[in-house]
């Protein structure tokens, strides 16, 4: 029996047979191979996940790798057999905000796979085939499945439009932090230190890349040309603002909890700060998080530490609230 994971309502889920859903003109029915879990997720089982940007019942899953099995009218039937993954934002295609490539703005209001319309924890995905992006026939599909976030720190990296031999930094070494390592990485920067809360993560920022790193208890260097933030700490945006330069650029991707400091709006003034946000990933930078993916420049696999079956929901959704740092990416297998 093939399964999807249903979360009824805030701490109530059940597995539940699936039925996959045939494609309907311009869709595509994906196989799933594996889905990641994120605080995302966990909010939504816990219920504080802000109103509007969950619907229940809901099968959730926004971060997923898979192959296409069949498509509907309208799409082009050499997509079958391709190793995919895909967009989650439902973009409506024909507001400003859409016809300006900015698709996570669209203003037909929010619509996400795996918050308001099903997602992936589940045997089979169908979904809009536009929303699909082809990877190479030897792509890792267990490594892709971590390729949404990546697209959301490609996002970052973009507006961060790092030039070769500038000195960059990241703030935070979680999943989103360590992509943003890479992805700084490739622009070959002269520099990139990576600020995190726990020394346990400074040989995998090296891996990666970074030429330096310090936990944000210590004396922080100044000058920087770009810092990604990706922590999403009480005090992250700031930590991060007071590593740049003046007219340095600051790209922020972290979503901290009400109450969080604040950034200085005189410091940001008198320093002429670029300051950039980032919620969600457009295609381009979908497009970008591919191109390099097949490169060999992204290397997620480092970043999974559990494998569980879909079975195991509950037991997965425990292991990413637990603050273990062994814990790093956990995804489940259908």
């Amino acid at each position: 029996m093939t399964a999807a994971v249903v979360v009824e309502a805030p701490g109530v889920h059940r597995l539940v047979p699936h039925t996959p859903r045939d494609p309907g003109p311009g869709e595509a029915l994906i196989a799933v191979h594996a889905v990641g879990i994120c605080g995302s997720d966990r909010e939504v089982y816990q219920g504080n996940r802000p109103e509007g940007y969950v619907r229940y019942p809901l099968t959730p899953g926004h971060e997923w790798s898979g192959t296409v099995r069949r498509v509907g009218a309208g799409v082009p039937g050499e997509l079958v057999g391709r190793k995919v993954v895909g967009e989650g934002f439902r973009n409506c295609q024909v507001c400003d905000r859409c016809h300006a490539g900015e698709t996570t703005l669209c203003t037909a209001g929010y619509e996400e796979t795996g918050f308001t319309r099903p997602g992936a924890m589940a045997a089979t995905l169908t979904l809009p085939a536009r929303l699909l992006h082809p990877l190479p026939e030897d792509a890792d599909l267990t490594a892709a499945a971590l390729l949404e976030p990546a697209a959301c720190v490609a996002a970052a990296a973009l507006k961060a439009n790092v030039r070769p031999g500038e000195r960059v930094a990241v703030v935070g070494t979680g999943t989103l932090g360590m992509f943003a390592v890479q992805f700084l990485r490739a622009a070959s920067p002269a520099e990139l230190l990576v600020v995190g809360a726990r020394r346990d993560r400074e040989a995998l920022s090296r891996r990666f890349g970074a030429t330096g790193f310090l936990t944000r208890d210590q004396d922080l260097p100044e000058g920087f040309d770009a810092v990604v933030e990706a922590a999403g700490s009480a005090d992250a945006a700031r930590t991060a603002a007071a590593l740049l330069r003046r007219g340095g650029r600051l790209v922020l991707t972290g979503i901290p909890a009400p109450g969080a400091q604040g950034l200085d709006p005189t410091d940001l003034v008198v320093r002429q700060l670029e300051v950039h946000t980032v919620f969600g990933a457009p295609p381009s930078a979908w497009a970008h998080t591919v191109r390099v993916f097949a490169a060999g420049l992204l290397d997620p696999l480092p970043l999974v530490t559990h494998e569980l079956p879909l079975t195991s929901f509950s037991q997965a959704i425990d292991l990413v609230g637990t603050g273990d740092p062994t814990v790093g990416k956990v995804l489940l297998r259908p």
